[in-house]
């Protein structure tokens, strides 16, 4: 967030932009290094922190030994997260978004080669998480070597450059602590229900695919593009840019969105349930998928609009915002436990995202014209919304069909593929037909990334 605008205003002025980024990967591993050996000594408090529930169970002793051996991920995956600024600030996309790829199917493959060998799985996943990590790096580290800049690390200096660097980063990267905040406050009140933790993360991994896949994505490619148009002074390319961007993710997001509320359950059965997950666990991930759902939109917004600070070097007006959210969050999580228990912290994190979006949208309104998404963005929106509704009335009545199917384990991935496929032809024949998108467009934003 404080790298990439930085970096491509260097590249469009025909600075040092290899000196800096040297400069700021030799600093961030530095500071890295030392924050994972802290880590390594401070791990039992640190599970404490996150899930006190856990203390004097089996599990306290597990997450300790689990967090040690998978905690220098993060070494590794934020060098890779600046040489992906690197590569994103130069229009190169593909290494970093194959980077994530990278990651699952390490995972993937050393899940089932344990499975064969009669290993132990859960601790051959923790070990290759870190190696993973490793292959990650490499991978961006190839890429940008390719792309004309060969990182070479270099004994940490606080040059001028990067000491406004660390005055932009440290407000972002308090934001992003405070999003960590968030989870931390309903990991630990979910820690005090059974199974709860585990019923909000894989109802957290439903409605991150879409937001990883599409508004991540689109806020990654729309950062350095923004920076290089208001170096250059294109206020006008700037503001269609973000108006573009904001329409491919909605159009992407609603669909998904509308169905995580109105399919949640054959979702979860099919994708979730097997050996100790029970149709109970089901049932109780499903209600969580479906709070999420509600939120997904105001997620993707969030990835939108904050390049629009980003862009401008302005790190601290977004922390300023996450610290209100934060509040919203705490004051639903606590409060709202008492009536609906476990599933309070899922509409806290959806309440804390329509409260980010508000605010980041009241804050940009000094930014003039080029903060406000255009007339062609406002009149598709409803259009896009009116093909989701459609797209969810049509998902109901085919999960009703596909029931028995749905339920039977031998045809159950077929029948969600079958609905998946009907959702997918209604709602995109339906925004093709009343003009809330052209399909043309997609591709076109598809091969951009």
């Amino acid at each position: 967030m404080a790298f990439v605008p930085m970096f491509a205003k260097r590249l469009e002025a025909g600075a040092d932009a290899r000196g800096f980024a040297e400069d700021a990967m030799s600093g961030l591993a530095s500071v890295l290094i030392l924050l994972t050996l802290a880590a390594q000594l401070a791990m039992p408090w640190l599970v404490y922190a996150l899930a006190s529930g856990f203390a004097g169970q089996e599990q306290f002793g597990l997450s300790v030994e689990f967090g040690r051996i998978a905690f220098p991920y993060i070494l590794f995956i934020s060098l890779a997260a600046l040489l992906s600024g690197v590569l994103n600030a130069t229009g190169r996309f593909a290494a970093a978004a194959a980077a994530p790829a990278l990651l699952n199917i390490i995972l993937v493959s050393a899940m089932a080669l344990a499975a064969w060998a009669g290993l132990d799985i859960a601790r051959t996943l923790v070990w290759m998480i870190p190696v993973a990590g490793i292959a990650q790096f490499v991978l961006v580290w190839v890429a940008a070597s390719r792309a004309g800049f060969r990182l070479v690390p270099r004994r940490p200096r606080l040059t001028p450059e990067l000491k406004r660097l660390v005055r932009i980063a440290v407000p972002a990267a308090l934001a992003g602590g405070v999003v960590q905040v968030n989870l931390l406050i309903g990991q630990q009140v979910a820690s005090y229900f059974d199974k709860a933790v585990g019923w909000l993360y894989a109802a957290d991994r439903l409605y991150q695919l879409p937001l990883g896949v599409v508004g991540i994505a689109v806020g990654i490619v729309l950062l350095p593009d923004l920076s290089r148009r208001l170096a250059a002074g294109d206020d006008l390319g700037a503001r269609t840019a973000l108006s573009r961007a904001g329409e491919v993710a909605l159009a992407l997001t609603v669909p998904a969105a509308v169905a995580l509320v109105v399919i949640p359950l054959p979702l979860v059965t099919v994708l979730f349930q097997r050996g100790a997950t029970t149709a109970a666990d089901s049932a109780a991930i499903a209600q969580a998928v479906a709070i999420y759902g509600l939120g997904l939109p105001a997620f993707v917004l969030q990835k939108i609009l904050q390049p629009l600070y980003f862009a401008r070097e302005d790190t601290r007006s977004p922390f300023y915002y996450a610290l209100a959210a934060m509040a919203v969050n705490a004051v639903a999580a606590i409060g709202l436990t008492p009536w609906i228990g476990w599933l309070a912290p899922a509409v806290a994190t959806t309440l804390a995202g329509w409260a980010m979006v508000a605010l980041l949208v009241r804050g940009a309104r000094p930014m003039g014209e080029v903060a406000r998404f255009d007339d062609r963005f406002f009149a598709r929106i409803w259009r896009i919304c009116g093909a989701a509704l459609v797209m969810g009335a049509a998902l109901w009545l085919g999960a009703q069909m596909l029931g028995p199917m749905l339920a039977t384990a031998g045809w159950r991935y077929l029948a969600l593929a079958l609905l998946v496929g009907i959702g997918a032809v209604v709602f995109f024949g339906t925004g093709q037909l009343i003009g809330a998108f052209r399909l043309a467009e997609f591709s076109r934003a598809l091969r951009r990334g």
